[in-house]
């Protein structure tokens, strides 16, 4: 037995030794926050050595005029602070609104189209107590805007906290991509490894921090199981679509979503009532998915206590100008 053990030992040093040679040592597993991301480690040298017939690198398929994908996370910080320092200032004696646009698909113009025509028409067409903030995954915004992740938003959210008036001001959150059956949202911008936000994950979210005035539109499929976590009293909720149905118009062949145009372009330019507003688009978007044979999105409303009358009061501090044209960015 003790001769096996021997044996036993002495093969077990001959593996050690023979990846020590290779370049390898062992090193533990670092412990990982909720939404971190997860960095691998980089190939040793030797693996670099031939790369005549080696598979293409995810960083192949990154846009060759953005900064590099570390590049880009190290400079999230500093977008994020260039972002909240360009709000416009608040006007005092009203309720303010305060968008945040979250476009989360980084692998379709349609997302990017929406968040950023939202910012667009918001500050235009409801004037200087509307204010806009975007983050969103895209190939052309990669070094000027800050990226639509978990832990943007969180940090977004904190910065909005610190400028808002609790008491009076609103918080409007749009957030489009795509959405899971288990209602989670597509948060993605290959290849940096991004975490997803399940309905649960954005209603503590918005719990852990100090807004009391929310509208929370959710434009994705099986948006609808968004309701349940976040309605609630001073809580207005959108989706686009009921919990076990989907949504349409995403995909790079659309401009807009189904109901991110019905919404915001054809419904907010002729309304500032966004209650009035969801009737519209409900009713439009039904009329587009009869049209094309689709089965029928339904979107969803929860109108918590209070919100209704708060937004009342920030329409009556409102003069909407013009219409915004709808013109989405093309690469």
């Amino acid at each position: 037995m003790r001769a096996g053990l021997i044996a036993l030992l002495s093969f077990a040093a001959g593996v050690l030794t023979m990846l020590a040679v290779q370049g390898w040592s062992p090193r533990p597993h670092p412990a990982a926050s909720p939404h971190a991301p997860v960095v691998q480690p980089a190939p040793a040298a030797s693996a670099l050595l031939d790369t005549a017939e080696a598979p293409a690198a995810p960083e192949d398929d990154w846009p060759e005029q953005a900064p590099t994908p570390e590049q880009v996370l190290y400079a999230q910080p500093r977008l994020l602070d260039t972002a909240l320092a360009k709000l416009g200032p608040r006007v005092p004696g009203t309720p303010n609104l305060y968008l945040l646009a979250f476009a989360g698909d980084g692998s379709e113009d349609v997302f990017h189209n929406e968040a950023e025509y939202a910012a667009r028409l918001f500050t235009r067409r409801f004037g200087p107590t509307a204010h806009a903030l975007v983050l969103e995954n895209h190939p052309d915004t990669l070094a000027t805007h800050p990226l639509a992740t978990w832990s943007n938003l969180e940090s977004a959210l904190d910065g909005l906290a610190r400028v808002m008036d609790p008491r009076q001001d609103i918080l409007l959150l749009y957030l489009t991509t795509h959405g899971s059956e288990d209602h989670s949202l597509l948060v993605d911008m290959d290849p940096l490894p991004l975490d997803q936000i399940g309905a649960e994950d954005l209603a503590a979210i918005l719990k852990a921090r100090p807004f009391k005035w929310k509208v929370v539109v959710v434009n994705a499929c099986y948006s609808g199981g968004f309701v349940p976590p976040l309605q609630g009293a001073g809580t207005l909720v959108l989706t686009a679509a009921r919990s076990d149905r989907s949504s349409f118009g995403c995909g790079n062949d659309s401009a807009a979503t189904y109901f991110g145009r019905a919404w915001l372009v054809d419904a907010l330019n002729h309304t500032d009532d966004f209650t009035q507003a969801f009737r519209q688009a409900s009713s439009e978007v039904a009329r587009w998915e009869k049209q094309d044979g689709l089965l029928p999105s339904e979107p969803q409303i929860s109108a918590g206590d209070g919100i209704a009358a708060q937004l009342a009061k920030w329409r009556a501090g409102v003069k909407p100008g013009a219409p915004v044209a709808f013109r989405p960015d093309t690469r």
